[in-house]
């Protein structure tokens, strides 16, 4: 504030003000109150009137921080823990809400595949940004009961294998990646092959599905999904025909294969640590 009176603002504002007053001063003693020389009068300090209301305004606005300000500090702090306390309030909820959700999934999968045994549901906790395949690591490992070569499914059908298992984590290949070799059947014809990935499928999000016999009916929309092995459970769905083809040899046909499940959408899975028929085993104990 001191240092607004020493600027020229201030020293032109004074100015102006002293004039306008001197011609005020002038015009009632030459002419002696009327209501023009009023109105005059009014027009001419109108503006410094609101000026010094709005510095008024500002000075008590100033003075009631300055004279309350441990109140509005205590206040801030207060309000802050209450924002704190609903936000996490609101985290546990979500977090109760998903857990919910996972425990559902897998009820539903316990009873629709009576043979399994599954992990606890896992979470995605890191996805590997340079890998084509779209490998990704979830937060369950060997403690958990999960072996490499196990299978990953959803609700929804197979999302890969494990491998690079510890004790508390596992990386997880996708069917984009061309180590991932699933044998599969059409369900329409029940023609058989095997997916494999492909690095420039892989890129659109598809694999392949080769060592299908030339002779096989096999059109676009067909569906498909596993068709057992010791590795991998019968009828996981896999996903849709989108092109058929001959290999340049002739000697068998190819499909295009769009997955049921983006593994880049995928925040939980459950990993099938046995079933029937696993390792060439039967029925798992328990």
């Amino acid at each position: 504030m001191k240092d607004f009176f020493k600027t020229t603002k201030f020293k032109i504002l004074a100015a102006l003000m002293a004039v306008i007053l001197g011609i005020a001063v002038y015009s009632l003693t030459q002419e002696g109150y009327s209501p023009d020389s009023a109105s005059v009068f009014s027009f001419l300090f109108e503006p410094f009137q609101k000026l010094s209301t709005q510095i008024s305004d500002k000075v008590t606005s100033t003075l009631d921080m300055l004279f309350n300000a441990e109140k509005y500090y205590k206040e801030n702090i207060e309000l802050k823990e209450t924002l704190n306390e609903v936000y996490n309030d609101i985290i546990d909820y979500d977090k109760i809400t998903r857990e919910n959700e996972q425990l559902r999934v897998l009820l539903g999968l316990k009873e629709e595949y009576d043979d399994y045994v599954f992990s606890p549901p896992c979470t995605v906790i890191a996805r590997t940004t340079n890998d084509p395949y779209h490998s990704f690591t979830i937060d369950k490992g060997s403690d958990d009961g999960i072996e490499p070569y196990d299978p990953v499914i959803t609700s929804s059908g197979l999302v890969g294998i494990c491998y690079d298992v510890s004790r508390s984590t596992s990386r997880v290949r996708t069917l984009y990646s061309p180590k991932t070799a699933v044998g599969v059947t059409i369900v329409r014809t029940k023609a058989t092959g095997i997916i494999e990935g492909d690095y420039e499928l892989a890129e659109d999000g598809c694999c392949r599905m080769n060592y299908i016999s030339k002779t096989a009916d096999v059109k676009e929309g067909d569906i498909i999904v596993t068709s057992g092995s010791e590795t991998f459970p019968a009828n996981q769905l896999i996903g849709t025909v989108t092109e058929v083809g001959m290999e340049d040899s002739g000697l068998s046909r190819y499909a295009v294969i769009k997955p049921a499940i983006d593994p880049d959408n995928v925040s939980t899975v459950f990993v099938i640590t046995s079933f029937n028929g696993q390792g060439g085993q039967g029925a798992p104990a328990g």
